[in-house]
């Protein structure tokens, strides 16, 4: 391990005296937000990239392992939405001294929990709107803006966000989804640096599909 020490995902600042940079999982404070190991975001804290998060709608944030989340960053939650159909849009009920109880969530637009995949780069100032799904390896580019459903390893930007390429071809993109590297030891992972790092992609298909044989072999065994 590097200079003798492990890492470790309940650290806040993975890099030593530097503190815009942090761990998100050791610092979330919302229990409707679940994030992954290893997670970070170029920032000092957390807590404020998520708006519109109330208790009361019960939506979740789930961000997994790996990710990696740049400056200025928004996820918005449902509790942004309005009720869109009644002749007026205006939350009442949110504001004080008017006589409104909250609609009931079934008259509200509500998209569900917001989740992200792991090993996913969300771009400077990208904004993911409420109940987004963003598949594992994915990239959103900088000031997008995304909503529905992004695919495994598909890199999308603009507002509203579409699908510029995939990462990858099909093949090596399932090896990756069965290999599932963000769900190793720590050790293991350390060892497979040379493999996830390596660009020629040809070469990182074929180590993937002789570790994927090895691991079906010996579970096998084991039957």
């Amino acid at each position: 391990m590097k200079n003798g020490k492990k890492p470790d995902p309940n650290a806040i600042y993975p890099i030593p005296g530097y503190n815009k940079e942090i761990y998100v999982k050791p610092v979330v404070a919302n229990p409707n937000a679940i994030v992954g190991d290893f997670t970070y975001i170029a920032d000092s804290e957390f807590d404020s990239h998520v708006t519109h998060h109330y208790p009361w709608l019960g939506d979740k944030l789930i961000i997994g392992k790996f990710c990696q989340i740049a400056a200025g960053v928004e996820f918005v939650m449902n509790g942004a939405n309005h009720q869109m159909n009644a002749v007026s849009t205006f939350p009442f009920y949110t504001l004080e001294g008017w006589d409104m109880a909250p609609p009931d969530k079934a008259d509200l637009p509500f998209k569900g929990d917001t989740v992200v995949g792991n090993d996913v780069w969300i771009g400077q100032n990208a904004v993911i709107l409420p109940g987004t799904r963003i598949g594992d390896g994915a990239i959103v580019g900088a000031n997008s803006v995304v909503g529905g459903t992004v695919e495994p390893y598909a890199i999308v930007v603009g507002n509203p966000a579409k699908t510029l390429r995939k990462r990858f071809d099909d093949e090596l993109i399932e090896l990756l989804l069965q290999f599932q590297w963000w769900n190793k030891s720590v050790e293991e992972i350390n060892d497979l640096i040379p493999l996830l790092t390596c660009s020629d992609l040809a070469k990182v298909k074929e180590a993937l599909k002789m570790k994927l044989a090895t691991t079906r072999r010996l579970a096998a065994n084991r039957k």
